[in-house]
């Protein structure tokens, strides 16, 4: 996690300067910002713009903003900002005698929950969360998504999900996935066309195609890679066709993508950058020593072989960018782009 910290006055900086030694040591990724007048005395970063401006740059860097001072200060900072559960850093506020740490913004999915309720472990302050579920010590759907790398189709039916669970009312859940762990009381798992009484459930699935319920909240596992090999130069549109036209063939949908992977001559490969770009998942490369360790039966190219030292790059990099998952296409070549498929075991697990 990469978190940037704001303090105010001596005593807040005294407290961030504690707190950032605290959390580094925890692993996270901490950036103490001051007053000027302060930084220097507890070997903080000098706040030298303005604080919006300030938050404007941290809201898109970073992972989460800790702000040391009263909470109204970070509501009126963060506000112009605010767009997205999904996308918005986590908030937590904490005041200079360090007393309450409170979530302030993005609880489940951004993880503020969480990070309060380490800082609190870690100071000894009393940790605020006000979420429902939470209170209530319910299932958190979001929680449960964000736990197990799931995409979740559609926020909207997420707050239905989790309206019913506050009103005590039954979850279906479909799946194919094997389901490890005690299922929570508020869900009920259902066969595909098992009746259930309730109006709300999720499916869980690499694909948003079954809509059992009346209200059907889609999940989906993100544990597909697709390797692709590629001509020199290849546009990122020829390189996207080719990647969806080879999902759509298995019914998977383009947020099952966990990675793209190739070979390590392509990591500079502008089409395949700008395709990983625009569907926000990463690009992964290996040598062709590495390529050649994968296991498997993989379709030879004396060509490829010849060029790049290993004789498939897209099966070989699909099968390794999946942690020697199951390859479930193999190599497909038009025009010059090479893909093929591969899906990682996965499983649900509930705690």
């Amino acid at each position: 996690m990469k978190l940037a910290a704001v303090s105010f006055t001596e005593n807040g900086s005294r407290l961030n300067q504690g707190i950032r030694d605290l959390l580094e040591r925890e692993g996270v990724e901490v950036a103490a910002y001051t007053k000027e007048r302060y930084a220097e005395k507890y070997g903080l970063i000098p706040l030298v713009t303005s604080l919006h401006d300030w938050t404007a740059d941290m809201f898109d860097e970073k992972d989460a903003l800790l702000f040391i001072g009263a909470s109204g200060i970070a509501v009126r900072s963060i506000a112009p900002f605010v767009a997205d559960k999904r996308k918005d850093p986590a908030v937590v506020v904490m005041d200079e005698k360090g007393q309450f740490v409170i979530s302030l913004l993005s609880g489940h999915l951004g993880g503020a929950n969480e990070l309060t309720g380490k800082i609190a472990n870690l100071t000894g302050a009393i940790p605020v969360i006000t979420t429902a579920t939470d209170v209530n010590g319910r299932f958190a759907v979001d929680i449960f998504a964000k736990k197990l790398g799931l995409y979740i189709g559609d926020m909207k039916m997420a707050k239905l999900v989790s309206a019913d669970v506050l009103d005590e009312k039954k979850i279906g859940l479909v799946t194919s996935f094997p389901i490890l762990g005690a299922v929570p009381e508020e869900i009920q798992v259902l066969e595909p066309e098992e009746p259930f009484e309730g109006k709300t459930g999720m499916v869980i699935a690499l694909n948003e195609e079954r809509s059992p319920f009346l209200n059907t909240l889609h999940l989906i596992p993100r544990i597909v890679t697709v390797g692709v090999g590629c001509r020199k130069g290849k546009e990122k549109q020829e390189i996207e066709d080719a990647i969806l036209r080879t999902l759509g063939k298995h019914h998977l949908s383009i947020h099952s993508l966990e990675k793209v992977a190739s070979i390590d001559l392509k990591a500079e490969e502008e089409g395949i950058l700008a395709f990983c770009e625009k569907y926000a998942v990463p690009f992964e490369t290996y040598s062709a020593e590495e390529l050649s360790l994968a296991e498997g039966s993989f379709t030879p190219s004396p060509f490829v072989e010849n060029v790049t030292g290993v004789d498939n790059v897209c099966e070989r990099s699909a099968i390794l960018g999946s942690r020697n998952g199951s390859l479930i296409e193999k190599k497909q070549a038009a025009d010059g782009v090479t893909v093929a498929l591969a899906v990682r075991e996965w499983s649900v697990e509930f705690e």
